[in-house]
């Protein structure tokens, strides 16, 4: 339960803050070491990853030149941003109703929340091979899936700075989803510049591949928010 802390002298409750509960404060020093050992042994290797990103360097593939650390080191990032998600989504579903935190622990709401993530990443991955051994050539879709597997490294960065700031500052909740909108809409120009790279060759391809971004990267993202809230009401009634 996080509704109330009690201060040591004359044992006067004062109301719940993030930057107070202590899960949130391990969870931030685990993700900050993470970065850091990361950062020490594969920082060269991140920056290339970004540098290829966003000039589109024709290559056969970039984890052909990965060595197993690196791969464990990746993965550890994809880590990371799951469990930033989860933060993310804890701290402003957290100040959206105060009834949650009263009914859930912390480590419940978060783990729950980085495992939807991290579920939802799975599945991604799972349908852009499906969709590139339909509709695309091997090549393409090995490219893309490098690509997209570099946003969410760097997302995982982006966010743990982001709710550093928000668990620390408490900005306005109007402040907090700015962040998390600013963040998610980045994302997604940076996927849509990848996808005009790889897929369109001409204005008129540029239309349908527009409704296809749509349909893969924008609706579920919204159908999955929707499950949350659901998740969210259903929990603060029934708890």
């Amino acid at each position: 339960m996080n509704n109330l802390l009690t201060t040591v002298t004359g044992g006067m409750p004062i109301p719940y803050t993030f930057r107070m509960d202590e899960v949130v404060t391990i969870l931030l020093l685990g993700c900050f070491f993470l970065s850091a050992y990361v950062l020490s042994r594969s920082r060269n290797y991140l920056l290339q990853m970004g540098h290829d990103f966003l000039l589109h360097r024709e290559r056969a593939s970039i984890f052909s030149d990965t060595t197993g650390g690196d791969i464990r080191h990746l993965s550890l990032l994809v880590l990371q941003t799951c469990v930033m998600v989860g933060m993310y989504l804890f701290v402003c579903f957290g100040t959206i109703q105060p009834a949650l935190l009263a009914g859930q622990s912390t480590w419940k709401l978060v783990g729950v929340y980085a495992a939807v993530c991290g579920g939802y990443l799975f599945a991604k991955w799972l349908l852009y091979l499906f969709l590139g051994w339909v509709f695309l050539d091997r090549e393409k879709t090995r490219r893309w899936i490098e690509a997209y597997s570099t946003l969410i490294y760097y997302l995982g960065f982006a966010l743990f700075l982001s709710v550093l700031f928000i668990v620390y500052f408490n900005p306005k909740l109007e402040i907090k989803i700015i962040i998390g909108a600013v963040l998610f809409l980045f994302l997604k120009i940076l996927a849509f510049y990848k996808w005009l790279k790889l897929f369109c060759s001409n204005l008129y391809g540029s239309f349908f591949l527009i409704l296809y971004f749509c349909a893969v990267e924008i609706i579920p993202c919204l159908m999955l928010y929707r499950g949350l809230v659901q998740l969210n009401d259903y929990w603060t009634i029934n708890y």
